[in-house]
């Protein structure tokens, strides 16, 4: 969105009162320079206190690089992700979730000092997570039965409504499975084109911790035509 004009591109009336400007007017327009630089590292670090605990603790936003949650996001979609409701409600079947990679990489060993300028550089957005995050839907919980029989889900013996799904059909199938106390079974839109639950890495993510989910994608704000909740 762009800025409206600043204040200080207008004409100033105490420059242009007299005829000739005053040794005084110069060196108060020369002061206010002086005070925007002065003031300007104040205002990034107000702008840091205030985007970090948002982006951490209550709404993100993430883009959408792969067509794998098709129809319903599709590449190059950005959505916002709700942190906060992970404490204040619980994960549900068919919830679509953005989560840490399971099986990240071993750390690179920055040190504190660099983990740290690494963690504040993603709070502002300028640099990418050290280990990819993933979006899906949420299809088995805790203690749930899972069944994939020739691309037909079943949960719990019963058949899956799933109206969200590509056209494209993905007739493999899943044995059934248990998914086990405090982890979940995700599956993209796409299941054509889903490295998911089905797979263990690299060609998928496996079962899903639930300590590893971010938050719940509620809304694509991005771009405007495909504006819409979730």
């Amino acid at each position: 969105m762009a800025d409206g004009p600043d204040a200080v591109d207008e004409p100033s009336g105490s420059v242009t009162q007299d005829d000739t400007p005053s040794a005084t007017g110069t060196r108060a327009e020369g002061s206010g320079d002086d005070g925007f630089w002065r003031e300007l590292p104040v205002l990034v670090v107000i702008a840091l206190v205030i985007a970090i605990p948002i982006k951490t603790f209550l709404v993100q936003a993430f883009y959408i690089p792969s067509e794998s949650m098709e129809p319903t996001l599709q590449r190059g979609d950005r959505v916002l992700v709700c942190r906060i409701c992970n404490h204040f409600s619980d994960i549900h079947r068919g919830d679509v979730i953005v989560f840490s990679d399971p099986h990240p990489a071993p750390g690179g060993g920055r040190g504190a000092v660099g983990g740290f300028l690494h963690w504040l550089a993603e709070g502002i957005g300028v640099a990418q997570p050290e280990n990819p995050d993933f979006i899906k839907r949420v299809i088995g919980l805790p203690g749930d039965t899972v069944e994939i029989r020739a691309g037909v889900v079943y949960v719990n013996g019963e058949k899956l409504d799933e109206p969200y799904l590509d056209p494209e059909v993905d007739d493999r199938s899943f044995p059934k499975r248990t998914i086990p106390d405090g982890m979940l079974f995700v599956l993209g839109d796409n299941r054509a084109h889903s490295g998911d639950s089905r797979f263990q890495p690299p060609e998928g993510v496996g079962l899903v911790p639930i300590d590893k989910v971010i938050g719940k994608a509620f809304v694509i704000v991005w771009p405007p035509g495909r504006w819409g909740w979730l």
